[in-house]
């Protein structure tokens, strides 16, 4: 059997995506076969296409997506034929029609939510899981600074937020932008190309600071989000929109009141299988419950992916971005 797939070649732009029919396989011992219904784009696609995350090429990209389990492997008991599927997870590989992949970052994807919305939050839901309940502790009336808040991360994390009782206050690069995550939870939202965002963020804290920083920029909001935190407060580092954070001097963060720093990915969290089949029940509890509404934005083929991408990084999105086959 044959799928189509978006492969690159290189590392470089997005016109290195090239369509072809790929050869797929039965699945193995701990696999499984899972056809396509829709797939996610992340920023870390980005960053294994160009290079900045280097990858063995030839190599099918995508991190997420969601479908129907078509045959399972000896060994897999949390699936079968036939279930309704989601998954962010390694190896990368999502750009296609149907894969074969292991089977233990594979979750059920509960019937009220929808195949769309499910390949549009696996990561990025995961991604906020991991942030609030798994890196620092942070409870009800902690505050906390979110970078990119109108994202698909961001709008997942202004929700989740407020259903946890936590101050959000949210930057984002356009009024429009802004008012999106307010309309989402965050209790303020900082338009940093018209304000000073470190110093709003002192005044809406008295001076104070964030508990916690939350900053998938990188480079261009570090030393920012430090001079954000209260003293003893933690900077989660978890992304590099806009490239990566150049190296540092340690003693910075005593000398900006004892901050605490942290570089986590979303894979070391779901390597365990238990583990990340938790965090995907929590991430389904808040959204069938209706405390997060998964936004989908921008839809776009699967032959059109590279267009996907420059969209992506033009920062021309809001809320989540799928595939559709």
């Amino acid at each position: 059997m044959t799928v189509r797939a978006m492969v690159i070649g290189e590392h470089g732009g997005p016109e290195q995506f090239k369509l072809v029919e790929a050869e797929l396989g039965q699945p193995g011992p701990g696999e499984v076969l899972i056809r396509h219904k829709a797939v996610g784009l992340n920023f870390i696609d980005v960053y294994q296409r160009t290079g900045l995350y280097p990858m063995t090429l030839p190599h099918v990209l995508g991190m997420e997506a969601a479908g129907v389990i078509e045959a399972v492997g000896e060994g897999v008991t949390h699936l079968k034929a036939g279930d309704r599927a989601a998954y962010a997870a390694t190896p990368p590989g999502a750009y296609c029609e149907a894969r074969v992949m292991p089977a233990a970052q594979v979750c059920p994807l509960p019937d009220a939510i929808s195949f769309e919305e499910g390949a549009a939050m696996m990561l990025k839901g995961l991604t906020v899981n991991y942030l609030f309940r798994r890196t620092t502790p942070i409870l009800p009336g902690d505050t906390v600074l979110f970078h990119a808040a109108a994202g698909g991360v961001g709008l997942i994390a202004c929700q989740w937020a407020r259903s946890e009782g936590i101050r959000l206050i949210g930057t984002a690069g356009t009024d429009e932008k802004c008012q999106l995550a307010l309309d989402h939870g965050a209790s303020d939202c900082i338009n940093y190309r018209t304000k000073d965002w470190v110093a709003r963020v002192k005044d809406l804290t008295g001076g104070a600071g964030v508990d916690v920083v939350m900053d998938a920029v990188g480079a261009d909001t570090f030393e920012g989000s430090l001079d954000s935190l209260r003293p003893l407060g933690m900077m989660i580092s978890f992304g590099n929109a806009s490239g990566p954070v150049p190296p540092f001097s340690v003693g910075i963060l005593g000398q900006k009141g004892s901050l605490k720093i942290t570089r986590p990915t979303l894979f070391t969290h779901i390597a365990d299988g238990p583990t990340c089949q938790q965090m995907a029940s929590e991430l389904f509890e808040k959204v069938v419950a209706g405390d997060v509404t998964i936004r989908i934005d921008q839809r776009f083929p699967l032959e059109d992916v590279g267009g996907a991408h420059r969209t992506l990084e033009a920062r021309r999105t809001t809320g989540s971005t799928i595939l559709t086959l």
